[in-house]
């Protein structure tokens, strides 16, 4: 890999690279329950660091982009357009969005790659995906990163509603009206939504070009089947997600990464960090959901330290 590879990039005042939008090493088409998928790999690393990102239903670009730069470390990097999204077929079928469904899919990609063990990254909705496949096929997994995510939905749930009051009871009321009515489209209350996305999501004045390019291809069925309608409603198949006795047995290096405004919270990483024997946390102060983003010089350390370690420890 080459700069001359590289497409399009943002850096910090330091010159730190925050995204790299390179040409991948290998692009394949992978067959999966219910279609084909586009999967991408960069560098020739030994080490693989396999990235699952969140949504559902968003392109890999926003994930995917600022995890580039790991190529320039020495690490391989794959990544897939999961079902629905980005170069992957959109399939209109809605018995596919599953979290079992996509649990197989991530199978298949790994497969694909003739990959057998991998580090894996998974973001959000990629944490959630990421900890089932872990549970189901524990042989691939070299080590975790669980970078904004949870493994207790129900307990989430509880920290939403602590979010959701500091808008205030008249504006809490009115939220909860309206998705008693389901009218989720209401200018008031996505004006609501919007006020807590720039204080849980992403407290940056505007959206780097990466999330911008997964927004844009935004499937928003796939969302709404296993999420809801929005970060702060649950009304699908995910509501139930509830795997803290389950991780308990994990017996991998993990990394467990949150923000102190994210909208899963600090409580629920630190959940996830007594589930799991020997695994390490890492709040980021000024971040709420993408700490890659907000403080991407930090978070970029704590990342390769976490995976010089394991790369040592397996050459060692």
């Amino acid at each position: 890999m080459t700069a001359a590879t590289i497409r399009d990039s943002s850096e910090t005042p330091s010159g730190l690279a925050v995204w790299q939008d390179r040409e991948p090493d290998e692009r394949r088409d992978i067959a999966v329950p219910g279609g084909t998928v586009i999967g991408y790999s960069y560098g020739t690393g030994d080490e693989v660091v396999f990235l699952l990102n969140g949504g559902p239903g968003l392109p890999c670009d926003y994930l995917r982009d600022p995890h580039l730069p790991l190529v320039d470390a020495g690490y391989r990097v794959v990544v897939h357009d999961q079902l629905g999204t980005g170069a992957s077929d959109h399939p209109d079928d809605q018995a596919l969005w599953t979290l079992h469904r996509y649990v197989e899919e991530v199978e298949a990609v790994l497969a694909a790659f003739g990959l057998d063990r991998v580090h894996v990254l998974g973001h959000s909705w990629g944490g959630w995906c990421g900890i089932e496949y872990a549970l189901t096929r524990p042989q691939r997994i070299a080590s975790m990163v669980l970078a904004n995510t949870a493994a207790d939905i129900p307990h989430l749930l509880t920290e939403i509603e602590r979010l959701r009051s500091a808008l205030g009871p008249e504006t809490v009321s009115m939220m909860q009206r309206f998705e008693a009515e389901e009218r989720y489209d209401h200018p008031a209350y996505k004006a609501a939504v919007d006020l807590l996305d720039f204080r849980h999501i992403r407290r940056l004045p505007e959206r780097p070009e990466p999330v911008r390019r997964s927004k844009a291809g935004y499937n928003a069925p796939i969302f709404e089947a296993i999420q809801g309608p929005n970060e702060y409603c649950y009304t699908g198949s995910i509501r139930s997600f509830r795997r803290t006795e389950e991780i308990a047995g994990f017996t991998w290096p993990t990394l467990i990464l949150g923000g102190t405004h994210d909208v899963l919270t600090p409580a629920c990483a630190a959940r996830l960090h007594r589930a799991i024997p020997g695994s390490e946390i890492r709040i980021f102060q000024e971040s709420s959901h993408s700490p890659f983003y907000e403080e991407p010089e930090a978070y970029r350390a704590v990342l390769l330290d976490f995976l010089g370690r394991q790369r040592r420890d397996r050459r060692a």
